[in-house]
C-alpha cells in the first residue's frame, strides 16, 4: 500500500534562494522539452521520446552558453524533460489539454528530487546542492540515507504554494485489517449540511460558522481594496503593480490559504470519525459538480463545500484501513426514490426539503432518505458481487 506524505520544509534565507534557482532550471527544462516536441512534430510528425531529449541536453550542456545547468542537480532538468514528454502523450491519447508553457509568474515552482539522493533525519532533510533543510514536523518522512536505499520513499518533489516550500513523498505501508461490523454506511453530500449518514450522524456546514464568515468578510474587504489600487495606478490599458499592491496580495494570499486548510481540516476531522466507526462499506453518490457550478446562485456555496476533497479523502482511507468503498451511479434517484415503498417522485424539487411520498405517505427528511437510498444501494451491489463469486 502506497501513501503520500507532505510535510512543509522551514528554509534559511540563503536555501530559499536556492530553492527558487532549482525550480526555475526544473521550468526551463520542461519549456525547452515542449518547444522541441512542437518544432519536431511539425517538421517531422513524430513524437520525440523523452531519452533521445535528454541525451541532446547532456550536449547541450557542455557548451558555454548553457553551461550554468552543470551548477544543478542533473536529476532535476532530466525529470522536468519527462514530465513534459508524458503530457504531451496524454493530449494525443485524449485524456488532458494540450500542455502549456510554464510561466515564471503564474505557474507554482517545484521540482524533482532523486529519492537515492535524499538523507532524511527526525527533524531535517538533505538535498542535493541544497544541503540539510528543516522540517516544520517530527517524524512524519521515514528516516534513512536514500543512498543505501534504508528508507523507500518514491517520486519525492519539492513545491511552492506562494508562502510556503513543502516536500512530498510516497512511501509504502504495511496493509491494515481493521475488524468491520456489518453495517456499513449510505452518505449524502449537500450544501444544507456537509453529510448526512443513513446512521443518523450529520455534519454541519463549516462555511456557516461565523469564524469563516468573519474571514471571508475580511477577504472581500482586502480584495476591493486590491482592486481600487489597480484603478488607482492604472496607466492606459495596463496596471502599474505598486508595492503596497504586492504586500496587500501576500496578506490576501495567506487568507485564502487559511481558508483552505481550516475546511480542509475539517473535511479530514469528519472523513476520520466516520472511518473510526468502522462499516463493512461505504456509498457516496457521484456527483455532476460542473453541472451544478452552473447554477450562478449555488456556485460559491457548492465551491466552499470541497465535495472533491471530501470524496477523495474517503475513497483513500477507505482503502488504507480494507473498507469497501462504492460508487453509486450519477442518474440513482437517491431523493426522489422512497426508501420505504420504492415509488419515485418526479417533480420534486430542490425546495422540498420534507419528502412526502404519494403513495404510502412516508414522511422523511429528503437528505436522510438519500442517505439510506444510498445504503440500499450498496446492499444491492454488494449482493450482486457475492452472486458473481
Amino acid at each position: 500500500m502506497i501513501k503520500s506524505i507532505r510535510v512543509m520544509l522551514l528554509p534559511n534565507n540563503k536555501q530559499n534562494t536556492k530553492l527558487f534557482q532549482c525550480a526555475g532550471v526544473s521550468r526551463w527544462a520542461y519549456n525547452w522539452a515542449l518547444t522541441k516536441e512542437k518544432e519536431n512534430y511539425k517538421s517531422k510528425n513524430k513524437f520525440v521520446q523523452d531519452g533521445d531529449l535528454r541525451k541532446e541536453l547532456t550536449q547541450l550542456k557542455k557548451t558555454d552558453e548553457f553551461n550554468w545547468i552543470n551548477d544543478y542537480s542533473c536529476d532535476i532538468p532530466k525529470q522536468a524533460i519527462k514530465d513534459a514528454c508524458i503530457a504531451y502523450q496524454r493530449f494525443f491519447k485524449g485524456q488532458a489539454n494540450f500542455p502549456k508553457f510554464k510561466s515564471r509568474k503564474k505557474s507554482n515552482p517545484s521540482f524533482y528530487q532523486d529519492n537515492f539522493k535524499i538523507q532524511v533525519l527526525e527533524r531535517k532533510v538533505y538535498l542535493s546542492n541544497i544541503g540539510w533543510i528543516k522540517l516544520s514536523e517530527r517524524n512524519r518522512l521515514p528516516i534513512g540515507k536514500g543512498k543505501t536505499k534504508e528508507i523507500s520513499v518514491v517520486n519525492p518533489r519539492i513545491t511552492y504554494d506562494g508562502i510556503h516550500w513543502w516536500i512530498s513523498v510516497s512511501t509504502e505501508l504495511e496493509d491494515v485489517l481493521l475488524p468491520s461490523t456489518n453495517q456499513g454506511l449510505g452518505i449524502d453530500i449537500g450544501i444544507k449540511d456537509l453529510a448526512i449518514c443513513s446512521d443518523g450522524n450529520i455534519y454541519k456546514n463549516i462555511n456557516k460558522t461565523n469564524t469563516i464568515k468573519k474571514i471571508e468578510k475580511k477577504k472581500r474587504r482586502l480584495q476591493r481594496k486590491i482592486s481600487k489600487k489597480y484603478l488607482k495606478y492604472k496607466k492606459g490599458e495596463c496596471c502599474c503593480k505598486t508595492s503596497n499592491i504586492i504586500k496587500s496580495e501576500k496578506q490576501l494570499l495567506k487568507i485564502t490559504h487559511r481558508l483552505t486548510n481550516i475546511r480542509h481540516n475539517y473535511l479530514h476531522q469528519v472523513t476520520n470519525e466516520i472511518i473510526k466507526r468502522k462499516p463493512s462499506f461505504i456509498v457516496l453518490e457521484d456527483l455532476d459538480v460542473k453541472g451544478m457550478m452552473k447554477n450562478k446562485h449555488l456556485a460559491k456555496a457548492i465551491q466552499e463545500q470541497c465535495f472533491y476533497e471530501f470524496y477523495n479523502q474517503l475513497q483513500y482511507k477507505c482503502e488504507y484501513n480494507n473498507i469497501k468503498f462504492i460508487e453509486a451511479d450519477r442518474w440513482f434517484p437517491s431523493s426522489k426514490l422512497c426508501s420505504a415503498c420504492g415509488c419515485i417522485k418526479k417533480d420534486l424539487k430542490l425546495s422540498d426539503r420534507i419528502y412526502i411520498c404519494p403513495e404510502c405517505g412516508n414522511t422523511i427528511d429528503r437528505d436522510y432518505q438519500a442517505a439510506l437510498n444510498l445504503y440500499n444501494y450498496g446492499l444491492n451491489e454488494l449482493g450482486k458481487i457475492n452472486n458473481i463469486a
